[in-house]
């Protein structure tokens, strides 16, 4: 797609396009709002680097990530940079936030200085980003996920199956009441999914379930607990979308008096250091995200190279049981 042919569909001068890219002020508003209608309509993304470069390569990977605000992204992203950094690439970060519209608009503005790879978080996308993704022709890992068909390609795991090991662990412990604090995003959403249906299997009773902000912090679990404190009548289970929640929860829990884990027994995600440090620790579930990131930045340089690389792979988690349960 080029400059023209956003210019034919506006029915205006290639330099006209130009301008509403880089001087928009220039323009009035009318036949802005054309231009970027046709923009819009065929895909077009514009290519801001300098026609004079001498290689084709920016030599810069786009990592798109919805937060820093949470430990769990932290090391797949350091890994692959570290991995890429030693292959001569430098990495820029972007940050999403949780809504798609937030995704679409970076992902655009990326590809404006043709990286020459992505990383992005999760494989759910909307379709206008899918088609300008094929388009720009460059390699996509997505992490995070463990979608059966990827954009390009995948390191990740299954939220949906974490879920199920998280209900599984308690029923193993005897627990047949249960309660969720998942984060309103689409991977906490298929934990709380996977954990919710497998306590129905198991024939338990989930007692309470809250969908938190996204990202869920310390004070979000502690809310949490506070609301359904009443319900706790009984020796019951928790699962929290992250280990934030869990220590929010076993906190105010300890506020209310409430035992831990004789009558609250709390599991977490992520395995932050606040999990292993607080008393008691709380048992987690580990994801080993630094080797996601080494994987997803050697596939990638695989990629770029011309060489092949397994379109999905899963990395391994595990439950950690400590004092919380």
């Amino acid at each position: 797609m080029k400059i023209t042919d956003v210019a034919a569909a506006a029915g205006v001068a290639p330099m006209t396009v130009s301008r509403v890219l880089n001087t928009p002020d220039r323009v009035s508003e009318a036949t802005a709002l054309k231009v970027r209608e046709a923009i819009e309509r065929l895909g077009y993304v514009p290519n801001l680097i300098a026609g004079g470069l001498s290689s084709r390569r920016s030599r810069m990977i786009a990592a798109i990530v919805p937060t820093i605000a949470s430990p769990m992204f932290s090391a797949p992203v350091q890994t692959f940079t570290d991995v890429l950094g030693q292959a001569g690439y430098h990495v820029m970060l972007g940050l999403s936030g949780y809504k798609p519209d937030g995704e679409d608009a970076l992902i655009r503005a990326v590809l404006t200085r043709r990286p020459d790879g992505l990383l992005l978080t999760g494989a759910s996308h909307s379709p206008a980003v899918r088609r300008l993704l094929k388009d720009a022709g460059v390699p996509v890992v997505e992490i995070w996920d463990a979608a059966e068909h990827p954009t390009d390609m995948l390191v990740g795991f299954d939220h949906a199956e974490l879920g199920v090991a998280v209900a599984d662990f308690f029923a193993a412990g005897g627990h047949t009441r249960f309660m969720i604090f998942a984060a309103g995003d689409p991977r906490a959403a298929a934990r709380r999914e996977g954990f919710v249906r497998r306590v129905a299997q198991h024939g338990g009773t989930l007692v309470a379930e809250r969908t938190l902000p996204a990202p869920s912090g310390i004070i979000d679990g502690r809310l949490a607990l506070r609301a359904v404190a009443p319900l706790l009548t009984e020796r019951t289970a928790l699962f929290g979308s992250s280990d934030n929640v869990a220590f929010g929860a076993m906190e105010e829990a300890r506020a209310l008096g409430i035992a831990v884990p004789q009558r609250l027994a709390i599991c977490g995600f992520g395995d932050f250091e606040l999990s292993r440090g607080c008393e008691p620790p709380i048992t987690t579930v580990s994801v080993d995200g630094a080797e996601m990131g080494r994987v997803a930045a050697e596939n990638l340089l695989a990629r770029m190279n011309g060489r092949a690389a397994p379109r999905r792979v899963l990395v391994p988690s595990r439950i950690i049981e400590r004092a919380s349960t």
